[in-house]
């Protein structure tokens, strides 16, 4: 009966970690780019039962064998093996401000495309492509860190800040990147463009086992490999003027996370049983 309690209290243990998981998910669904979570679970150790009443141990002339019977596997229900991010890519929202960038995926290419950041942490990837221009002329994120390019921070001006698909950066050299000699855009015609840089688009191995750090930006770790660029065939479009939206479906969260009030209430209950059970051999003890 104990063992009952433990495989109750497993399964109550890794509902909640999968309902926390969807919780995140649905706080999250309007946030740019953002990639939802999914729980894994496995099954706890299995146990292999023999049957000890006899000695288990059998005399012949050649040796020893083992007389105790196996009976079989016994299992302690389920555990979380781990939370994993999904990338899929997420739905275009145009925005026609010409500091949102998207990464448009490859077709079929299962390794998405990242945006690097300069953070106080070091370099950083993300998804989010709501950038902003900060006083000194750097494209930033929200937060104030710096939109990298091969050659380092992007520096520019209002109006004059012009990217192509293939991530190529590009201003109208008789503007210049100093922030005091902005423009409208509607009213810069790139007459006299100029390269300016490359944007800085990486890629990992294993995309799964990324550390996500809040605020959209995601970390390298050994098993995700270390950050690389694309081969010229693979290479994901950027898109100015639009955002990804984040791949939650709220429909689906909605779904599971009934479906995990239900299996806690399951496991719940089986506990309340084997208590009851177990409160009712003790009195027969006694």
């Amino acid at each position: 009966m104990i063992r009952g309690l433990y495989t109750g209290a497993n399964g109550m243990i890794s509902q909640q970690v999968r309902m926390d998981v969807i919780a995140n998910n649905l706080a999250n669904v309007d946030k740019t780019a953002f990639k939802r979570d999914t729980t894994v679970f496995k099954t706890f150790p299995e146990m292999l039962l023999h049957r000890f009443s006899e000695d288990g141990i059998g005399k012949t002339p050649m040796g020893s064998f083992d007389t105790a019977p196996v009976i079989g596997k016994l299992g302690f229900g389920a555990e979380v093996n781990e939370v994993y991010t999904r990338f899929e890519q997420g739905a275009v929202k145009k925005t026609d401000n010409h500091f949102d960038l998207m990464v448009q995926d490859q077709p079929g290419n299962e390794n998405p495309g990242f945006f690097m950041v300069q953070t106080n942490r070091g370099e950083r990837m993300t998804r989010g492509g709501n950038f902003v221009l900060d006083k000194n002329g750097f494209v930033v994120t929200p937060q104030g860190f710096p939109l990298l390019g091969e050659k380092g921070p992007i520096q520019v001006n209002q109006g004059n800040f012009l990217v192509k698909e293939n991530g190529e950066v590009y201003i109208n050299a008789r503007i210049g990147t100093d922030p005091k000699n902005g423009t409208n855009v509607s009213e810069n015609r790139y007459d006299d463009a100029a390269f300016l840089d490359k944007l800085k688009i990486r890629t990992v191995e294993n995309p799964r086992h990324l550390d996500k750090e809040g605020d959209s930006f995601y970390s390298d770790t050994p098993e995700s490999g270390e950050p690389t660029a694309f081969p010229e065939r693979l290479e994901p479009q950027i898109l100015q003027g639009f955002l990804e939206a984040s791949n939650v479906s709220v429909v689906t969260e909605m779904v599971d996370m009934i479906e995990v009030n239900r299996a806690y209430e399951a496991n719940s209950k089986t506990m309340q049983t084997q208590d009851s059970l177990l409160g009712r051999l003790f009195e027969v003890i006694r």
